[in-house]
């Protein structure tokens, strides 16, 4: 299962973090885990080298953590990802969870 945190400081989103497989199919052909890795790359490289946001990024073999400092666009992006990830969620229910954390 892919869990999926979002960090949120009141109203702001501050980051996220997405850990875990979904094992929907085998490797290579997991539409769900392509969709959701797609989706945090493209979120973080979109912060990162597009906004010129600064921002602390770790990537290892299924896991993705960002964070960094409140902005109107971070909360924006982060965003529009946690929305495209509850819908994700709600198709595909065994495959990943997502929760929100107050920091």
């Amino acid at each position: 299962m892919i869990k999926v945190t979002f960090f949120k400081n009141g109203n702001d989103y501050t980051g996220y973090e997405f850990s875990g497989h979904s094992d929907y199919a085998e490797n290579g052909f997991d539409i769900v885990c392509s969709a959701v890795s797609s989706s945090s790359y493209l979120t973080a490289n979109n912060i990162t080298d597009f906004f010129g946001i600064k921002a602390d990024v770790t990537v290892s073999d299924g896991y993705m953590k960002l964070t960094a400092e409140k902005s109107d666009n971070l909360n924006r992006l982060i965003g529009g990802l946690y929305r495209h990830m509850l819908q994700l969620e709600e198709q595909y229910k065994k495959d990943i969870i997502v929760k929100i954390s107050e920091v």
